[in-house]
């Protein structure tokens, strides 16, 4: 039985058409990206503009950078003390968590950030740092949600300050009673992240096998325990000196990535959730079910891909996804105050406990940030306001 394609007449069809049309996608689809490049590279610099730093009185101590580049830009400034508007909860801050996001804005990388978002030459805002936990000191006549004395956490741009603003509506949430401030304040971006890759990129359900790829991490630490509540079966990649922790977070199996890969495993798993970026697509589809489920978070360090960075593999997942039936594409956490009561509560309830490896007062924020960036951080870096002490 002759089982080539042909016409009717017994003609053989061609198989060059199909690549003609696929060359034609391609080109048409990076003639696509260069124009939207372009786009946002003049919008960018029609739009290019630093916000002042303001000062008078009463003032505030706060990090600003001006320039970007390594953390040594950063600076600590006596800035303006700011005051609500009649929506806003004014925030005494006590503590405030390092993030990868962070040392994203003050290098400007990925390049693509300086043309979307950050600005071009110069940082577009000169404020630093966005997981904070505090006391609420005063409140906006709109406000009713919270009071003068409140112990909240959120996420605010700004939060390496002793003061900031947020709106009671966003992503703020009253701190869970059996967390101290240094906790409370490692979680918004990591537990967002976590959540909202396992929940509903990932759409992890009871009994599921999930892998956490850097599973001793900030966002990883979150991860295992996230995952475990949803009545997952998870493994937990790491580091050799790290295994114990990802165990006492709960995880049902570890793996030492120093001594076993394991995308050359015999097990496959209907969720991975990378935080490394360190393992090729390939390997991850071997691993994975056919309809399995591939979460990218980031990964890499501050001097890798400097022009896309992180997006560099999505790119690619995303150019082979139509012809695969496993799914695999990045994901960006949104910060919101529903996700916020929901960690909240499994904080509460002891389902989740957050992890710090170090803590640094504000006026060491550069050393805390430079440690972040050398990518051996065990769950969160966290910067203390108003206290002078290291641990």
């Amino acid at each position: 039985m002759n089982t080539n394609p042909t016409t009717e007449s017994g003609t053989k069809i061609s198989p060059r058409p199909k690549r003609k049309i696929l060359r034609r996608i391609f080109c048409y689809g990076f003639l696509l990206i260069i124009l939207l490049l372009g786009g946002l590279f003049l919008y960018a610099l029609a739009t290019e503009k630093q916000e002042p730093i303001e000062t008078g009185e009463p003032h505030m101590k706060a990090v600003v950078y001006t320039d970007y580049g390594p953390p040594d830009v950063l600076q600590i400034k006596e800035i303006k003390k700011p005051v609500p508007n009649d929506d806003q909860v004014l925030i005494k801050v006590r503590a405030a968590a390092v993030n990868p996001l962070d040392w994203h804005f003050i290098r400007g990388t990925p390049y693509i950030m300086r043309f979307m978002m950050a600005g071009l030459r110069k940082p577009k805002d000169p404020r630093v740092g966005v997981d904070y936990a505090g006391t609420v000191e005063a409140v906006g006549k709109n406000v009713t949600q919270f009071k003068p004395g409140d112990e909240v956490f959120g996420n605010r741009s700004g939060a390496f300050a002793e003061y900031l603003c947020a709106r009671a509506d966003r992503a703020i949430a009253l701190k869970p009673a059996n967390l101290t401030f240094e906790q409370a304040a490692g979680v918004p971006v990591a537990g967002f992240t976590a959540l909202q890759g396992l929940r509903d990129k990932g759409k992890v359900q009871p009994g599921q096998k999930v892998l956490i790829n850097g599973a001793s991490g900030g966002v990883g630490t979150f991860a295992v325990q996230i995952a475990k509540s949803l009545g997952a079966e998870v493994t937990g990649v790491c580091s050799t000196r790290n295994l114990e922790l990802v165990r006492s977070l709960g995880a049902d199996h570890v793996i030492d990535y120093t001594k076993e890969d394991f995308t050359k495993g015999n097990e496959h798993y209907d969720v991975i959730l990378d935080n490394v970026g360190t393992q090729p697509l390939s390997g991850f589809r071997r691993v994975l079910k056919p309809n399995g489920i591939c979460v990218m978070i980031g990964g890499g360090g501050p001097n890798e891909g400097k022009w896309v960075g992180p997006m560099a593999r999505p790119i690619k997942a995303m150019l082979i996804s139509p012809f695969i039936s496993q799914k695999m594409g990045m994901m960006m956490a949104e910060g919101n105050k529903d996700d916020l009561n929901i960690l909240a509560g499994l904080m509460q309830s002891g389902k989740v406990t957050p992890v710090i490896d170090r803590t640094y007062p504000l006026s060491q924020i550069r050393e805390a940030m430079k440690y972040l960036e050398a990518g051996h951080a065990r769950g969160k870096v966290i910067i203390t306001v108003g206290e002078e002490n290291k641990t």
